[in-house]
């Protein structure tokens, strides 16, 4: 039987994906009904939370940014700030792997929880063996 994670950290790649009704939307959003129904926090760091605003503020516009912040957490999703040791544990990532910065923050937030990092972000296989990575 699978353990269950402590948390489900999601990327800004599965949140954008689940907002623009792309192809894993219906994946994201059964990982959400999943967490709710079994008690399983979500989580995303602010970082990625501000990769994802200004994403759709400059596609869009700063209003349907500022929605789609508001559908998330209406979701349950934590927004968690990014203190200095899960900065430091991003600069780690950052320092040993060719990733983007905000995607080094979802990397270092999911291994701080013991988390299932939740993306279909291919960057991230450069760290499978370090973070539980569920993938999309």
């Amino acid at each position: 039987m699978p353990r269950k994670p402590k948390a489900l950290v999601l990327d800004s790649w599965a949140a954008l994906a689940y907002l623009g009704d792309e192809a894993s939307a219906q994946e994201v959003a059964d990982l959400i009904m999943n967490a709710h129904e079994n008690r399983v926090p979500m989580v995303m760091s602010v970082v990625n939370a501000g990769e994802v605003w200004y994403i759709l503020a400059r596609e869009i516009s700063e209003a349907q940014a500022d929605s789609a912040m508001t559908d998330l957490t209406g979701l349950g999703i934590e927004l968690i700030d990014a203190d200095w040791p899960l900065t430091r544990m991003a600069g780690t990532f950052k320092a040993r792997h060719k990733m983007s910065y905000a995607d080094c923050f979802a990397a270092a937030l999911a291994k701080d929880r013991k988390s299932d990092l939740v993306t279909g972000d291919k960057e991230f296989r450069q760290v499978e063996g370090e973070v539980s990575i569920r993938w999309l």
